[in-house]
């Protein structure tokens, strides 16, 4: 097919040409050396039809340029293409993550994990949630891996940033959640790093919001990094959106935590459908052929009128 088809109409063209080379009859003219019969250079159907080759390709040529120009176009073999993940980090900065963690902080242990996860999931969109008392919305969901990269040093909490000094994982998730439910497309995961609890998730509260996530298919993983395992109220939230809770022990465990997430939620591959792309390449080839034969016959083959 071709998305110019209009433009097919000046293949009447060259046409009008291949009529005029094979239907004419004047334009002869007898010279001194036509009286040996045309011996020396050849004479009858054979030769005539040779020569009518010759005077063909430049129609053929015209032909072969009329057919570019018109865009020929082929369907394309459907490819699959990369399911795209929305993951949302939600990383606490209150006071309690400066605590000792293998060879530096808490906060310094869980960046570091997470920048070794987004390696894993290339192609994903990651987005980042700082909080304490309050939240903040760092990093927007991308998917360019240097902006998380480039925000580690901004919000430590040694940094001692006004309202982030405590605990609250209930308002923290919900503002997530939010970021989440903005993209329509792909899937969403939230990743919740903390080594507290608050009292927000408390009554029921975990219930609540961990029914609204399930909801809205968002699936919630918390690492609990800590010493003592994580709370019931964030097992609850995490288990009831269809992730899970880890607690892992030092950084090596830390590290695992972040592989075993990506192997939980493997990367699925959709079925593209087939699309139109441009299929030059074979008339290419056959208008460099038709100009090669026709440079040869430019050299000796080619019809004159004496």
């Amino acid at each position: 097919m071709f998305a110019r088809p209009w433009m097919l109409l000046l293949l009447s063209l060259p046409l009008l040409h291949l009529y005029w080379v094979w239907s004419r009859r004047s334009g002869r003219f007898a010279m001194p050396f036509d009286s040996d019969g045309g011996k020396r250079f050849g004479s009858g159907w054979a030769m005539r039809a040779l020569l009518g080759i010759g005077e063909s390709l430049p129609a053929l040529l015209m032909a072969v340029a009329v057919l570019l120009i018109s865009l020929p176009q082929e369907l394309a073999a459907p490819k699959q293409k990369r399911a795209l993940t929305n993951i949302q980090f939600v990383v606490d900065i209150s006071g309690s993550m400066t605590a000792k963690f293998g060879s530096g902080t808490r906060y310094d242990a869980s960046m570091k994990a997470i920048n070794e996860f987004l390696d894993f999931r290339s192609g994903d969109s990651f987005g980042l949630t700082f909080f304490g008392n309050n939240y903040l919305h760092w990093v927007p969901l991308t998917s360019d891996p240097s902006a998380f990269r480039n925000s580690i040093p901004f919000m430590r909490p040694e940094n001692n940033v006004p309202g982030f000094g405590g605990t609250e994982i209930g308002k923290a998730v919900l503002g997530a959640r939010e970021v989440l439910t903005s993209r329509e497309e792909g899937d969403r995961m939230m990743i919740l790093v903390t080594d507290g609890w608050s009292s927000d998730l408390s009554g029921g509260a975990e219930m609540e919001i961990a029914k609204r996530l399930k909801r809205e298919h968002i699936k919630l993983f918390a690492v609990n990094i800590q010493e003592t395992e994580a709370r019931g109220e964030i097992v609850n939230l995490a288990r009831m959106t269809g992730g899970e809770v880890f607690n892992p022990g030092d950084t090596n465990a830390l590290k695992g935590v972040f592989s075993a997430i990506d192997g939980m939620t493997k990367t699925e591959l959709e079925q593209a459908t087939a699309e139109l792309v441009d299929w030059f390449f074979p008339f290419a080839i056959a208008g460099l052929s038709v100009l090669g034969v026709y440079m040869l016959f430019m050299l000796g083959w080619r019809y004159t009128p004496w």
